[in-house]
């Protein structure tokens, strides 16, 4: 019996550890093939942070609503609305940037939890709101302004350069920027949130059945709210990044950048049913999306649309075993409720 439940249970572990060996095969792959060539150097390693943190960042967000059970396709268009904000209010109106970047997180986050509210008060599929929030958000980008608009704002430009260099035996430098350090702080958070957090816990019961939810006494529309603003904190935070890495802001930013957050965070671990899933598990999905970039850049024939061809295979192949794991964990626990009549 104790061999049988400690094996149902564990079950729910195979998509994110398929994704964490996944990464390291990839990684290992890509130095057979291209270690003459540097793959394997720490300036390489590096970039798979830096290149992509603006993605890791949104996808710790998207974790947390597909574990309720939701999905938000607002993330690209409230990231490239962060980034115009950013650069219109400080670069035209000369607001103060400092100011600027908390505003632009408030601004965010409102937007989370307008969305999230219209789900729980209206009734609204996530669907539908979030693609509510897409068009409002990706329209007001060219409200404000239809031309992309250089950031020039000392205290962005020297956040967005700042820098440590890592010891490397390798002649070419590699660094690691705020980017990243940002990534890591959030990346913890959502850990902290989801397995050490009353309402982390909630968010997985929730993600189990809203129905059940309420029955247990959780407050389901403080954690249907709270998960949407949230998720919307981490777009503003990943257009705040974003503009770092381009110093720019432009209504034509990160179109489709919701696919690849939600590919990545799937490719992870995460059930897209709900109720299982965690934020380690999209940092290697992440990672792995980075390597695929990684091996087109190394191999130089290949189209960048080869990408999107590799992560589709990947999100069907980890589709498919998310439905072979559920079923296998409904057949134990009828097994279980058999053998304990």
């Amino acid at each position: 019996m104790n061999g049988r439940r400690r094996f149902s249970v564990d079950l729910k572990y195979i998509p994110a550890l398929s994704a964490i060996i996944l990464f390291f095969a990839a990684y290992a792959i890509g130095g057979i093939l291209y270690g003459d060539r540097g793959f394997l150097t720490t300036r390489t390693f590096a970039t798979l942070f830096t290149d992509n943190a603006y993605l890791g960042v949104s996808a710790v967000g998207m974790t947390l609503v597909i574990i309720s059970g939701g999905i938000d396709l607002s993330v690209g268009s409230v990231a490239a609305l962060t980034t115009m904000m950013l650069a219109y209010f400080t670069e035209v109106l000369h607001w103060n940037s400092a100011l600027m970047l908390c505003v632009v997180l408030l601004t965010g986050a409102l937007l989370g939890f307008l969305m999230g509210l219209l789900i729980d008060v209206f009734d609204v599929p996530p669907f539908i709101s979030t693609l509510i929030g897409m068009f409002l958000a990706r329209g007001l980008c060219f409200i404000i302004s239809i031309q992309s608009i250089t950031i020039n704002d000392p205290l962005l430009r020297s956040l967005g350069k700042w820098r440590i260099k890592l010891p490397t035996a390798a002649r070419a430098a590699a660094y690691i920027n705020l980017s990243v350090f940002t990534f890591i702080a959030i990346l913890i958070a959502g850990i902290v949130i989801m397995q050490f957090t009353r309402f982390g816990r909630g968010i997985y019961a929730f993600g189990g059945g809203r129905a059940s939810a309420k029955l247990m006494g959780l407050p389901t529309r403080r954690i249907q709210v709270g998960i949407y603003a949230f998720n919307g904190f981490c777009s503003a935070v990943a257009g705040i990044l974003f503009s770092f890495y381009t110093f720019s802001g432009y209504g034509r930013h990160l179109y489709g950048m919701e696919m690849d957050v939600i590919s990545s965070v799937v490719i992870g671990g995460t059930l897209l049913t709900g109720g299982v899933g965690y934020p380690i598990g999209s940092l290697f999905g992440i990672m792995i999306y980075s390597v695929i970039l990684k091996f087109i850049s190394f191999n130089g024939s290949l189209s960048s649309w080869w990408t999107k061809i590799a992560v589709g295979v990947l999100l069907l192949f980890f589709i498919v075993m998310q439905r072979v794991t559920v079923v296998l964990a409904n057949r134990k626990k009828r097994i279980q409720k058999q053998e304990a009549r």
